[in-house]
């Protein structure tokens, strides 16, 4: 029986000899001709003025909670169903989490529910585009502006996604993402910050080079290479950078490839969903998704779990996805906040499906039949 992986890491094939060019040049540490390569092509890309490269999307993150001068007892609103780095970032640097839920039918954050969890200690909102699927991130930013927050769109699922043919990433004061190898471009272990408000942009480099004043000692802009503010080891190295900037350069294929996987499913799961058998993924009208990833939201908690079940038997690896941090092992004694109904149910019947490039037509269609004999028989 064929077995069918959730993810398989994809290498073009040109990241070795970029890496072989590494060894060359005996540039290994950060800031060498890659990250350059690779910062620029965001640049000039996507039209971020400013960018980071970083060892995770973790790393990006953390960067930002230093950028915005985080204190204990500062709140910053983010959504309960995400990855635990958002959180931890936070806690790290003292702040209060104050969860919001998802909407009704997409895992994102309910920007309507944002403005009555603000009060006189909000300092920031994390917004997470889930899978690629943009938020009304306009509507964020107005609340933002309005109450004088900090915004992080938490772009981790979001390579080469728009909104109103605007990349994300470019909306918020900052913006993070991650190439960490289940990404639609990765290097194993990565990230980005992007700084679009211009006020951090000089802090940031100090930041990423451990407090120092290294990027101006490097432009001749002082006489000499100190400690002038906080900071850590957050950029990424050059061997990173170099597989990285290989995956950059096939994106256009890699992207189309994964649209069409993720339009085949949409296509071939749609009457089944129509019928009321599931939920397929929403989407936002205004945006362009990057098919980072397919899933499916089932009726019960029970359903998904005889669904993995019956997959697995077909040799078909499946799985859920975040469970809600809020209610989690190391928080839960500790929520006092309202109940979060939306994001109880996609922790507990969200189901995510293989998505890789290597995926076949073959193999999605095999998929597509195992759901549906499933569904067939309850």
């Amino acid at each position: 029986m064929e077995q069918i992986e959730f993810n398989i890491p994809y290498a073009v094939g040109t990241e070795t000899g970029h890496i072989q060019q590494v060894i060359a040049n005996r540039h290994f540490a950060s800031s060498g001709s890659f990250t350059a390569a690779c910062t620029n092509f965001f640049k000039e890309k996507y039209g971020f003025k400013h960018a980071v490269l970083t060892n995770s999307c973790t790393d990006a993150l953390e960067m930002c909670t230093v950028l915005m001068d985080l204190k204990p007892g500062d709140e910053v609103i983010l959504p309960s169903y995400t990855f635990v780095s958002v959180a931890n970032a936070l806690l790290l640097h003292g702040a209060r989490l104050v969860f919001a839920d998802c909407k009704s039918g997409h895992p994102g954050i309910d920007e309507d529910s944002i403005e009555q969890l603000i009060t006189s200690n909000t300092k920031a909102i994390i917004a997470v585009h889930y899978g690629g699927v943009a938020l009304d991130i306009e509507k964020l930013c107005a609340i933002s502006k309005k109450h004088n927050l900090i915004l992080i769109e938490d772009a981790a699922h979001c390579f080469d996604a728009f909104y109103k043919g605007k990349p994300l990433g470019s909306f918020g004061d900052f913006a993070t993402f991650s190439f960490q190898e289940t990404k639609n471009v990765h290097c194993g272990e990565g990230g980005l910050l992007v700084i679009n408000n211009e006020q951090y942009a000089h802090r940031a480099g100090i930041i990423a080079e451990k407090g120092t004043n290294r990027q101006d000692f490097n432009l001749g802009l002082v006489s000499r290479y100190e400690w002038v503010d906080v900071g850590a080891s957050y950029k990424i190295n050059e061997l990173s950078a170099a597989f990285l900037f290989g995956q950059l350069r096939a994106a256009e294929a890699i992207q189309a490839k994964r649209l069409h996987i993720w339009n085949r499913y949409y296509n071939t799961l749609k009457p089944m969903a129509d019928a009321g058998k599931f939920e397929l993924p929403m989407l936002n009208g205004e945006g362009q998704h990057n098919a980072h990833i397919f899933y499916l939201t089932t009726n019960s908690a029970e359903e998904r779990n005889a669904l993995v079940t019956h997959l697995k038997a077909k040799g078909i690896s499946a799985y859920f996805h975040y469970l809600s941090l809020h209610s989690s092992p190391y928080f839960a004694q500790t929520y006092s906040g309202p109940e979060l109904p939306n994001t109880k149910r996609f922790s507990e019947c969200l189901l995510r499906l293989p998505l890789h490039f290597q995926l076949t037509d073959a193999q999605v269609d095999y998929i597509c039949s195992a759901i549906q004999s499933f569904y067939t028989t309850i």
